[in-house]
């Protein structure tokens, strides 16, 4: 039989070490040395070891292996089961990160109490006392009545009593709190939460729990811990926003059983979180009359439509080199777009700071917000208004195209169903027999903007 001994290895090169030390004898790395487990058998380090059973038996042809329906499960949060893919699928493993007070437990408090009465929950709390999680939720008024609860930071007891209780929903609040005793690091050391997250990981998979990891975000905004974290998950879930606002997304970035990148909406109150069924209204500021440096966009997230505000300031530098500065769009490509107005457009903004915002907090990351980006650029540095009932989406080429993005009927009838009277869109974009109600403009070159909006 074999037994396991302590060692410490690099995580820049993997070498492996009998002692800690400051720097990495193999790379130099320095601090990179963490803990870990390594089991022996007759005084060697085994490749194999803690393996048995007859390899050949788990070897077989792809073709003879039939694909299993993924059965899926309402969480009973119409939002959560958006950007969960549809629903929460057994023995699946989903890993939910956020800032300090952006509203993850409570969400997931919420969440439980949402399950039919038949599902057996279990939540591990490693962060509050049983008392402070029975006072949340009698302040959020969920009926939490069937939630079994247990306080432990123990892989090992946890997986007992999980093994003993048999839930099939459990959720850990959080990660960073655990530890496993085969370890000697502190509970959040990079070595304590990959084997504590690895050893539920297993026990999910084997008994079909579906489990949801509560996991804290550094300064830089990442998930704490080491990076394989999000590797041995099926789910990775962002919670984005202000702590301090009243607004709230949730944002799928992995998702092994749907789609990525779809996005839940949600508005803080003093009862928890509610859902909100129509981001639109809350990231859409209509103004009453036309102002200058507004444009609305119909952007994708995941497979919904969202129509966003994008506006921008334009105003002379009093600096040698004039800023360029975005919030929720990416900083080099607005520098990029307006080289393009530049040299296809004999627009010159070199001597202008230009600011442009996405209203409401939300971050767009898809390039068919390059039309909309230019057109209130423009809007604002020859200070001219354009259409309240306009909506503008599209992606600009280096060569000053016009490209044409995925989705463009689906953006527009959105659109159509807001009350939206016309849209400037790409030409490969134009449905071929129009949108009902709504007056189309079609574009293919940078040029034929500039004329539509009057050089």
């Amino acid at each position: 039989m074999g037994k396991s001994k302590q060692l410490y290895q690099c995580t820049e090169c993997g070498a492996q070490s009998a002692k800690w030390a400051g720097q990495c004898g193999d790379c130099g790395a320095w601090n990179s040395l963490t803990e870990a487990l390594s089991v022996v058998a007759g005084g060697k380090a085994s490749r194999f070891a803690g393996y048995a059973g007859d390899a050949r038996a788990l070897i077989q042809d792809l073709g003879e292996v039939q694909p299993g329906e993924q059965a899926r499960a309402s969480v009973g949060v119409e939002e959560l089961d958006r950007v969960l893919g549809g629903g929460l699928v057994a023995g699946s493993v989903v890993l939910i990160g956020g800032d300090p007070g952006i509203g993850k437990s409570t969400l997931l408090l919420q969440a439980l109490a949402s399950f039919p009465g038949d599902v057996k929950l279990l939540y591990v709390t490693g962060e509050e006392s049983p008392e402070q999680v029975s006072l949340r939720a009698r302040r959020l008024e969920v009926a939490a009545d069937r939630v079994r609860l247990l306080a432990e930071t123990a892989v090992e007891g946890i997986l007992e009593h999980a093994r003993h209780e048999a839930p099939q929903v459990m959720v850990i609040d959080s990660i960073q709190t655990l530890y496993t005793e085969v370890l000697q690091s502190a509970p959040g050391s990079v070595a304590q939460v990959r084997e504590s997250a690895a050893q539920l990981v297993r026990f999910a998979k084997q008994t079909g729990t579906a489990l949801f990891l509560v996991g804290h975000v550094t300064k830089e905004g990442t998930l704490a811990g080491p990076r394989v974290l999000e590797h041995m998950v099926d789910t990775v879930l962002y919670f984005e926003g202000d702590p301090g606002g009243r607004y709230r997304v949730i944002r799928a970035i992995k998702n092994r059983f749907g789609a990525v990148n779809e996005l839940g909406v949600f508005a803080m109150t003093d009862k928890g979180l509610k859902q909100v069924r129509n981001p639109s209204s809350i990231f859409l500021s209509r103004h009453d009359q036309p102002v200058a440096g507004s444009v609305i966009l119909v952007t994708m997230e995941g497979t919904r439509p969202m129509l966003v505000e994008v506006q921008a300031l334009v105003d002379d530098s009093q600096l040698s080199n004039p800023r360029r500065v975005t919030l929720g769009l990416d900083h080099n490509r607005l520098a990029m777009l307006l080289a393009v107005q530049h040299r296809h457009g004999g627009v010159l903004m070199g001597d202008q700071d230009v600011f442009v915002n996405v209203v409401g907090g939300v971050r767009v990351t898809e390039t068919a917000a390059d039309l909309s980006v230019l057109l209130a650029a423009l809007s604002s540095f020859r200070d001219r208004t354009l259409p309240n009932d306009l909506v503008v989406f599209g992606e600009v080429g280096l060569a000053g195209e016009i490209r044409p993005v995925p989705n463009g009927q689906q953006r527009l009838r959105e659109a159509a169903k807001l009350g939206f009277k016309r849209a400037l869109i790409p030409a490969a974009n134009a449905p071929k027999s129009g949108i009902e109600g709504m007056e189309l403009h079609a574009v293919s070159r940078y040029a034929e903007v500039l004329d539509w909006f009057g050089r």
